[in-house]
């Protein structure tokens, strides 16, 4: 079995470089039957999800992760539950907002998809 941190730093340096430079370019990691719930609102589908997140009302964002944790999420599967926290420059602005991210990755031949997706700021 593969090394499941280093899978997840793979997957999130893969993920949030994507996101930061190209949101759309998001859309092979997610099925049609895969979920995020943004903000507490769930969308589900790749068309949905995609649309979410290219809609976000800022130009320009740089995820910085904090912490990264993760654990195998079955005992039959390979699949994988990522918990992210981290910052997030929105729009150049000087005061970065803390968020929270956990994904549900599913093995999909040599690779992983999102099956599940939580993402949350953190206000305090």
């Amino acid at each position: 079995m593969a090394d499941i941190n280093s899978i997840a730093k793979q997957f999130t340096d893969f993920y949030y470089n994507t996101f930061d430079s190209n949101r759309a370019g998001l859309a092979p990691l997610y099925r049609d039957h895969s979920m995020l719930t943004f903000e507490g609102t769930p969308h589900q589908g790749v068309k949905t999800i995609i649309e979410k997140l290219t809609t976000l009302p800022f130009s320009k964002v740089q995820h910085k992760v904090t912490t990264l944790d993760v654990q195998p999420s079955s005992p039959t599967v390979a699949s994988l539950l990522v918990s992210v926290t981290g910052l997030l420059l929105v729009d150049d602005s000087p005061n970065p907002l803390q968020y929270s991210q956990v994904f549900q990755l599913i093995p999909d031949g040599a690779s992983y998809y999102v099956l599940n997706d939580i993402f949350r700021l953190n206000y305090g």
